[in-house]
């Protein structure tokens, strides 16, 4: 199965069985460059917002992760300035059995749980640490300022 066959399949299986709070589609006709939709996990500082994500599939997928960052701001220890996330399973434990929609559903898991033992925003991480009330409602003031419509 060639990369754009894996694609477009993986994108059909989220159009028609959605994982979660998501959603994901190409931009415009290039299924290699897609952006998602990640609704703000219940329960969680993010509830209410709407998050877009960039997705850029490289030409070997599924033997290479695509790569995915935020385009929508976030505040979240585990997600950097430009958007860049965090996850093991984008970068040394992908794997080519990995969907598109499971990474999905892992980036929903991590924002209801970020991870400090592998901070990106070290000042965040140490707000969570010190002060986890205070962290969370700078997480809620943003994504009220930037990720509700």
């Amino acid at each position: 199965m060639t990369a754009l066959q894996r694609i477009t399949k993986e994108l059909q299986d989220i159009a028609d069985n959605p994982p979660g709070q998501c959603s994901a589609g190409p931009v415009g006709n290039d299924l290699f460059h897609c952006r998602a939709t990640i609704m703000g996990p219940r329960n969680s500082p993010y509830e209410g917002g709407l998050f877009d994500v960039a997705i850029d599939f490289p030409k070997d997928y599924p033997f290479k992760p695509p790569h995915i960052k935020f385009t929508t701001p976030i505040y979240h220890m585990n997600i950097n300035t430009q958007g860049g996330i965090c996850l093991d399973i984008l970068h040394s434990k992908w794997s080519p059995g990995i969907s598109l929609s499971k990474v999905l559903v892992v980036i929903g898991a991590l924002m209801n749980d970020p991870n400090p033992a592998h901070g990106l925003r070290e000042d965040l991480r140490q707000e969570y640490l010190r002060d986890k009330a205070s962290y969370i409602r700078n997480a809620r003031k943003w994504t009220q300022m930037y990720a509700s419509n």
